[in-house]
């Protein structure tokens, strides 16, 4: 994997994602959707000093009083109304707590995941991965931009497609996929920006389109 070790020697391990819970990690799955970790990070905080980050006051909230305290991570209301998605399934489906999902497949879980209105492959993934520990591999676009520009990938690739060239190629390793997606995340925010920065990036040594020109994506302050 030289992409991989590439990364690892250039960053370490990342340690993501940062979260204190799994509840956490769901809640800023969802409401990280087109915006930056940092305003995620403090409709977190919010929501820690109001006592709401524990499912069953988030399952017995308003969502406008939900709304207000998650203000700072956008579309604020649309993002409330997700996340009262989310915990209505969990209520419905499983009693309220994530453990109950631990004897479901995880191709089911999946498929459960991405019928809730609102959340996406990205966000299913993301739950799955680093709140659940299920080795199912998360593509973003900084992923996307990254196989794109090392012609690794047709640029006209679907999201599933891009998953499966990971999942095909590798273990299927939890903390491994964690690590990973969080070091093209991280070379993605550092260097294959919008606009390339090659010189210095840990994956300069690899083959790659010349000159770097934009690839067709997210802003580099989505994550």
């Amino acid at each position: 994997m030289p992409f991989y070790e590439a990364l690892m020697g250039a960053y370490g391990p990342r340690n993501w994602w940062p979260a204190r819970t799994p509840l956490e990690v769901v809640v800023g799955a969802i409401l990280t959707q087109n915006t930056a970790w940092r305003n995620v990070e403090r409709a977190i905080e919010r929501l820690r000093a109001a006592g709401a980050l524990d499912w069953s006051v988030l399952h017995a909230m308003d969502a406008g009083d939900l709304a207000e305290l998650i203000r700072s991570a956008g579309t604020y209301k649309v993002k409330a109304q997700r996340l009262k998605n989310f915990v209505s399934f969990l209520f419905e489906r499983y009693g309220g707590d994530l453990a109950g999902m631990d004897a479901v497949p995880t191709p089911r879980l999946r498929e459960e995941l991405l019928s809730i209105s609102g959340i996406g492959r990205e966000t299913a993934d993301a739950i799955l991965l680093y709140a659940l520990g299920r080795p199912s591999f998360v593509v973003d676009a900084y992923t996307r931009r990254v196989l794109v520009r090392h012609r690794l990938i047709d640029p006209d690739l679907d999201y599933e497609e891009i998953k499966a060239v990971f999942e095909d190629a590798l273990p299927a390793d939890s903390a491994l996929y964690n690590e990973y997606h969080a070091l093209l995340v991280e070379v993605g925010k550092q260097q294959c920006r919008t606009r390339a920065r090659c010189q210095g990036c840990p994956l300069e040594q690899f083959e790659h389109d010349e000159p770097l020109s934009p690839t067709t994506g997210a802003e580099d302050a989505e994550q």
